[in-house]
């Protein structure tokens, strides 16, 4: 369905059905904020689910005849 069949269709509706199809597009925009917003994950959810060795900072051995 292209654009000008669906506005030509909206444009043939009495208000009170325009009133209702607007309600039905504010749903259905609704409920796709909502599916973004759930799929966002949380700060910290993978919190101790990782470990770093104690010498990560350190320089690297293979690095030493670069460094001064």
């Amino acid at each position: 369905m292209t654009h000008l069949q669906l506005f030509t269709k909206l444009s043939s509706l009495p208000p009170a059905l325009k009133a209702e199809v607007s309600d039905f597009i504010d749903f259905l925009l609704s409920k796709k904020k909502k599916a973004v917003k759930a799929n966002k994950p949380k700060f910290g959810y993978t919190k101790g689910q990782f470990k770093m060795s104690p010498d990560f900072d350190e320089p690297l051995d293979d690095f030493k005849e670069y460094v001064l």
